[in-house]
């Protein structure tokens, strides 16, 4: 009898230590096969939702000084003039830092031709109010890396939800679209859609005009009116 109990805990030894054993292999090899897993760049999507999707490659490059290539790691974003509280925020800390939302937007440009997007990015309204506009602020000004500028009233900026993108179709906007942010200007031409943004400045001059503006392109920028419409806004 105290032979076959002995048999007994033997076996069950045994069967324990191939148990472990067993386990010890399996996740070894899971973590060998692990280390072989490369990350590969995102794919464009072409579809979201049931709407299709224009490719990233069918814009026309028209910016005034050629694609900007911004870098990342020195890269920093300014929010400025009529605020509380003026703030500078790296790539990373504007990514990480504020809510993230998702619309597919169509872009028009005087040109004579369109894009369909899904842009991905935060809401400009709520980096201004992380800096808590002044009550005289009138004009939200965008700055780029090459110069360019255009501006808006404050409440086209405030009362709707207008990106500031860093995605497009599910990949980071490339240098030649617009990296790191490019501005989502609904209902307005492509021209008031400021690519390569640098500074964010809100203002008191409701006579300020933008790169294209100043040169007799529409201030409002408005798809339902002309771009050379000087009308009064």
């Amino acid at each position: 009898m105290i032979k076959t109990k002995y048999l007994a805990y033997i076996i069950c030894l045994l069967l324990l230590a191939g148990l472990i054993l067993f386990n010890t292999t399996i996740r070894t090899e899971i973590q060998a096969e692990t280390k072989k897993i490369e990350s590969l760049n995102p794919v464009e999507i072409r579809n979201y939702e049931g709407k299709d999707l224009s490719s990233i490659h069918n814009f026309r490059e028209n910016s005034i000084k050629g694609p900007q290539h911004v870098d990342r790691n020195t890269y920093r974003l300014k929010i400025t003039g009529l605020v509380e509280k003026p703030a500078q925020y790296s790539y990373d800390q504007v990514i990480q830092n504020f809510k993230h939302y998702r619309k597919v937007v169509k872009l028009n440009c005087v040109e004579g031709w369109s894009v369909t997007i899904l842009w991905e990015g935060m809401l400009v309204k709520n980096l201004i109010n992380a800096s808590k506009q002044l009550s005289n602020a009138r004009v939200v000004i965008f700055h780029a890396y090459d110069g360019y500028t255009t501006s808006f009233p404050i409440e086209y900026i405030m009362k709707n939800n207008i990106l500031m993108a860093y995605k497009m179709n599910n990949i980071v906007i490339p240098p030649e679209r617009g990296f790191p942010f490019e501005l989502v200007a609904e209902s307005k031409w492509g021209y008031k859609w400021i690519k390569w943004i640098t500074k964010i400045e809100l203002a008191d001059d409701v006579n300020y005009r933008g790169f294209w503006e100043s040169r007799g392109y529409s201030n409002s920028g408005d798809l339902n009116k002309s771009f050379f419409d000087d009308t009064p806004e």
